[in-house]
């Protein structure tokens, strides 16, 4: 049976046990399908549902007051979308396909029994949950602090980063399904903008663009020219609950 994309998402972290891939199989059986630009649910709209990433990217953005849209974060192959809108059962973005995407569609009262039965999988999950609030963090300084160059290089390694979570990309080449609008719109630059810091990352040599295909070429030497920091890639794993942890008993704190 192929491997099912939260589990290799987890699976990077963690050596799961039988019981805790079954039970990450059993969230993805409500399978559904969207074309590209598709909306999935808007921004102040009620939901109940999480959705896991099958396949294709996603963005959530939400709508300024100048009617102007501000993408917060993106959606790859393993991530769960909507959890930032799990605290107040109405969507606080709107969810938008960026490619033709699957998902596998979870009622948020299904996806909490993770966190009853298998507590080992809810404690990594709010662990991946950190990282990413980590790596929004550093884009949201990146957007307020450093040029349209540093802005694309930093958004180019984090996405590189993530794909590699799931997909095992060992090189440095993957596809780029977003337009000039959506890179402007996620790093506060406009499609002018964009397009000329697009060819200052290819003047250095440290970048290739083939249409929709990047090549970073050399890694290392653009992290380090960026100040990138990779969030994804490595998280500490030493704290969370042991196997089993549901049908021990409690531990009172003091």
């Amino acid at each position: 049976m192929p491997i099912s994309p939260l589990e290799a998402r987890l699976s990077h972290h963690l050596d799961l046990t039988f019981s805790e891939r079954e039970a990450i199989r059993w969230l993805e059986r409500r399978e559904r399908s969207f074309r590209a630009r598709d909306i999935i649910i808007h921004e102040g709209e009620a939901t109940d549902c999480l959705y896991i990433v099958a396949s294709g990217w996603l963005h959530g953005s939400t709508v300024l007051k100048d009617g102007d849209r501000q993408i917060l974060r993106f959606y790859f192959v393993g991530d769960i979308t909507t959890t930032f809108s799990i605290a107040w059962g109405r969507s606080a973005a709107t969810l938008q396909a960026v490619s033709d995407v699957t998902l596998y569609e979870i009622p948020k009262d299904v996806f909490g029994r993770i966190f009853r039965s298998h507590p080992r999988i809810g404690a990594l999950l709010f662990a991946i949950a950190t990282s990413e609030q980590v790596a929004m963090a550093d884009r949201l300084t990146s957007v307020s602090k450093t040029d349209g160059f540093t802005r694309i290089a930093t958004l180019l390694l984090d996405i590189r980063s993530r794909l590699r979570v799931v997909d095992g990309l060992r090189g440095s080449s993957f596809e780029l399904p977003l337009t000039q609008k959506d890179l402007g719109d996620a790093l506060g630059l406009t499609k002018t903008h964009v397009n000329r810091s697009l060819k200052a990352l290819e003047a250095t040599g440290l970048v290739e663009r083939d249409g929709r295909v990047i090549r970073i070429l050399d890694i290392d030497r653009l992290a380090a020219l960026v100040d990138f920091r990779d969030r994804h890639q490595e998280i500490a794993v030493d704290w969370l609950p042991p196997v089993g942890a549901a049908d021990m008993p409690q531990v009172a704190m003091t």
